[in-house]
């Protein structure tokens, strides 16, 4: 697990791959820097016989640098602010959160 973690590290430092964001908590008002991967996958969402697809906002957080996220939460990406939605997941390996996000 120490090669997966070194490899992290390298990723999450990339600024090709990894953009800086600000974590605010919502039950404390505490602000901690951290690195963030931005995805946005499409997201199928069936009703009856039709089939929706939505975009979403999604980033991956390593757990070194935000042990604790909350839903409620704000993730501050350059002007842009989210607001953390429904409980984060960890990766098979607890090194990463995945984070749902909606605009705040």
């Amino acid at each position: 697990m120490i090669v997966f973690a070194a490899a992290l590290d390298r990723i999450y430092a990339n600024p090709s791959m990894a953009v800086a964001a600000l974590w605010i908590s919502a039950s404390t008002s505490e602000e901690r820097p951290i690195r963030v991967i931005r995805r946005a996958p499409d997201r199928i969402t069936e009703f009856g016989a039709a089939r929706f697809v939505s975009d979403t906002g999604v980033v991956d957080v390593r757990i070194a640098d935000l042990p604790d996220p909350r839903p409620g939460d704000l993730i501050v990406i350059g002007a842009d602010s989210f607001i953390i939605q429904g409980e984060p997941t960890r990766d098979r390996e607890r090194l990463i959160w995945t984070l749902d996000l909606r605009p705040s």
